[in-house]
């Protein structure tokens, strides 16, 4: 190691003199002290290392624009979810399944007062999305139950639940338009009351039946209140004078206040005796043979009548109020032979029109009442062994035009001559609901027009009878007047809920009296 050393500092020396430039050999070039370094190796920097600054920037600049765009996505979730997503208001969350194990919302039970601030902030009406035709998705419309939902279509968004009602909900609420009396649906009544067919079979009820209808909560006891609130229905009553005052004397003789089932069957025997009672007015209502009837849902009614209220609140995503608001269920029977043209459920809103259910919220002296109906629920309550379909004559049209409506010289609105022509038909089934848009959106989260695809009908009934129950969301297109019309009946139903707590019970004469 020392040789070449000494070499390189004789070659300095050597370079040295020749830089001095003078030749002078009495004044040598001394350089400067240089110390002597150990030998390094020579290091190799590899390229990647020299792009790896650059490649940082750029990852970083890909994450923050993500992270961005996921902030952006929660927020457009946040501020376009309408009210079916501020259904919950007792503080429980509310999930609806779908196919690929996703929550969807649905209704919780209702808080009137809650439910209209949040209306009120909101204002706007959830659709379901309906995907693809054939797309089935899971909804929760009972605890610990949930159920299928199947688009039928896109024009109108048309879906169908099957199982929404059970068959004995089903053959409960049947029961109950009974008892109420239907009234013909094309045909005024004439002035004698309502007209009746003769040979009509009388409707046939156990005495067992009769104590399920009557005990409203379903806990085996029929106590005052529940018979109290028959007479006092909005809708009338189905039990004359002489029957209430039957079960309430025996009610009275109970020492526990209540009746049970085998106390019910010692003091009503009507059903087991029925030339005890030859002109009673219960059997006068069986006899009606018409077409339909509105039934009460709010307090006070069949629990089965209040549930399915419930599932309707809990399908459509509505706020609750929209729902409780809107008018009676509607349960129509058809007889064999029986049909109904295709039609629109819900009518265009004019600046001369009002709609018939906020009529209350606004000055209508000068206009006319329409039909204002956002959607409807249709639940089939049997199974009709032929004919009686729904038909939807234009669903899924590429375009729709009036004048298409008739072909061949045929009016495909006629369901008796032309139900086989329609683009859908569903069989009915006992149990299975339909829901269908009769408006599209606005495109800001309200009722626009009325959707034109949703023409539909009944074809005829061939074989036997057929029972559905229509349940209609009622919404009016100028958002300021169905909130007006939401204050003004909530008030009206606490000045009542207010009125009834201060209520003492009447004796049996003041009660027959307002019957």
């Amino acid at each position: 190691m020392g040789e070449p050393q000494e070499d390189v500092a004789q070659e300095e020396e050597e370079e040295g003199g020749d830089f001095g430039g003078s030749g002078d050999a009495s004044s040598p070039y001394v350089p400067p002290y240089r110390p002597t370094l150990p030998a390094r190796e020579r290091l190799h920097i590899q390229k990647s290392n020299v792009c790896s600054r650059a490649y940082f920037v750029v990852v970083m600049v890909f994450f923050h624009v993500y992270i961005l765009n996921v902030i952006a996505l929660l927020l457009y979730v946040h501020y376009n979810n309408g009210p079916g997503d501020l259904a919950s208001v007792d503080g429980s969350s509310t999930e609806t399944v779908a196919e690929d194990g996703s929550s969807l919302p649905h209704a919780a039970p209702p808080d009137q007062v809650l439910e209209m601030n949040k209306f009120r902030q909101s204002y706007s009406l959830p659709r379901i999305e309906g995907i693809r035709v054939g797309h089935v998705q899971r909804v929760s419309l009972m605890p610990e139950k949930t159920h299928e939902m199947k688009t039928l279509s896109l024009k109108p968004l048309l879906f169908e639940i099957p199982g929404f009602l059970s068959e004995e909900e089903c053959r409960v609420v049947v029961q109950l338009a009974q008892l109420k009396g239907l009234t013909e649906s094309q045909t005024t009544a004439s002035s004698g009351g309502e007209q009746q067919e003769p040979g009509q079979p009388l409707l046939v009820l156990t005495t067992d039946e009769v104590f399920s209808l009557l005990d409203l909560d379903q806990d085996g006891l029929l106590q005052k209140q529940e018979i109290v609130s028959h007479s006092r229905s909005q809708d009338g009553t189905w039990l004359s004078p002489d029957n209430l005052r039957q079960i309430l004397t025996g009610l009275e003789a109970q020492q526990a206040g209540a009746l049970t089932l085998e106390d019910f069957r010692l003091v009503f025997d009507i059903f087991k005796h029925p030339a005890k009672q030859r002109s009673s007015t219960l059997q006068g209502h069986f006899q009606r043979r018409s077409k339909h009837t509105r039934m009460y849902q709010g307090p006070g009614s069949h629990h089965v009548l209040h549930s399915l209220r419930n599932r309707v609140t809990r399908l459509a995503r509505l706020p609750s109020p929209l729902v409780e608001f809107s008018e009676p269920l509607q349960v129509i029977r058809y007889e064999q032979g029986g049909f109904s043209n295709a039609h629109h459920d819900s009518s265009p809103a004019h600046s001369e029109t009002t709609c018939a259910h906020t009529r209350l919220a606004g000055n209508t002296s000068t206009l006319t009442e329409i039909k204002c109906r956002y959607l409807t629920v249709m639940v089939y309550l049997n199974s009709v062994v032929e004919g009686g379909e729904t038909t939807f004559p234009v669903a899924d049209n590429r375009t729709y035009e009036q004048e298409a409506l008739v072909q061949d010289g045929t009016d495909l609105t006629d369901t008796r001559a032309t139900c086989e022509r329609g683009n859908l038909r569903v069989k009915p089934t006992a149990g299975t609901a339909l829901l269908w848009y009769n408006h599209l959106s606005d495109g800001r989260g309200w009722m626009g027009e009325v959707d034109e695809y949703s023409l539909h009908g009944g074809c005829p009934v061939m074989l036997g009878e057929k029972w559905v129950a229509n349940s209609w969301v009622n919404v009016d297109p100028d958002q300021q007047r169905q909130a007006r019309y939401q204050r003004l009946v909530a008030n009206e139903q606490t000045a009542k809920s207010g009125r009834e707590e201060s209520y003492h019970p009447l004796s049996h004469s003041e009660l027959h009296q307002d019957l």
